[in-house]
């Protein structure tokens, strides 16, 4: 990855049309729905306002190369830790959240190592970063054992083990398509298609909801807006099949899966986790999306599920 495969590239160059043709189309929709139906949009503005400047920066790193686009998704996962430690309190054990940060740059500079380590393998690159939580989890059990503690560790503890596996090392995954034979396929379509499922879950629940899906955990959430998700989902594989022309229709079909599914399961896994610490969004740096983790959250099953079943039919490289 460069900039000039990239300008080569046609799926990346591809991607270009669908992004920003995805945005001009939404932008027309709402305008329409708001100049010519009066109906009120007003946190949705603000939403397709954030997507006008997260698009460009997104594509504008994929762009810059394989290590910025590695840097940034490291970021991501640092930046979404510091706002998952800062709700959950977690960020007042220095010890654990010291050792999850180490763990999480660690995570991207295992993505750095694209080059075989040995001979007869060109895997060793992946072997090394899924070991990482074998080192991690066990260093973040150390610490209350160093301390000589043992009463109320076991929260700190198990916050710690979550936040590195669940922000540090799944999403982490991503980084890993940078090394692949079809970066800008893998990488791009899985950010854009779970995108999208975010917004098909909303449209279709605004206009069609009726039934909560988890009322305990996310009560906005419903059957329809899911259902409506997984539909787009299912059709995405097939619309945008230039993305991964070595995929048969199994594959098409267990990646909409994928994507429907593992997408709407990473944002109720971290609704359940707001909802238990009692916060509306883990943070407030995005106008109409939250916070980064409220943005990523979606990412975070989607990336390793696809990366998996990716590996398990076609070489990674």
């Amino acid at each position: 990855m460069s900039p000039s495969q990239a300008l080569q590239d046609p799926v990346f160059r591809a991607y270009l049309w669908v992004i920003f043709g995805s945005l001009g189309v939404g932008g027309m929709v709402l305008g329409f729905l708001s100049l010519g139906l009066r109906k009120e949009l007003g946190p949705i503005w603000s939403t397709y306002r954030s997507w006008l400047i997260l698009a460009p920066i997104g594509l504008a790193v994929v762009f810059a190369g394989r290590v910025p686009t590695i840097l940034g998704i490291t970021l991501l996962s640092v930046f979404g830790f510091k706002e998952f430690a800062r709700a959950s309190e977690l960020g007042r054990d220095r010890w654990i959240t010291t050792i999850v940060y180490a763990g999480i740059v660690t995570v991207g500079a295992a993505s750095l190592l694209s080059l075989p380590l040995s001979e007869g393998s060109n895997l060793e690159w992946y072997r090394c970063f899924v070991a990482l939580p074998v080192f991690v989890i066990p260093l973040i059990l150390l610490v209350p054992i160093l301390r000589n503690r043992a009463r109320g560790e076991l929260q700190r503890v198990s916050l710690g083990i979550v936040g590195f596996i669940y922000i540090g090392w799944m999403f982490g995954h991503l980084g890993c398509f940078t090394n692949s034979l079809n970066p800008y396929g893998y990488l791009l379509y899985v950010i854009f298609a779970t995108e999208l499922s975010d917004v098909a879950a909303f449209t279709f629940g605004r206009v069609f909801g009726r039934h909560p899906l988890r009322s305990e955990i996310s009560p906005k959430k419903t059957w329809e807006g899911a259902l409506g998700a997984l539909a787009i989902s299912m059709i995405l594989p097939w619309l945008l099949r230039f993305s991964f022309p070595e995929f048969g229709p199994w594959q098409l079909i267990l990646t909409g899966l994928i994507v429907g599914v593992g997408g709407q399961l990473g944002d109720l896994s971290v609704s359940m986790i707001k909802r238990d610490i009692g916060t509306k969004d883990m943070g407030g740096l995005i106008p109409g999306h939250g916070g980064i983790l409220d943005r990523i959250d979606s990412l975070i099953y989607v990336a390793p599920l696809f990366l998996h079943m990716a590996s398990y039919y076609h070489q990674l490289r």
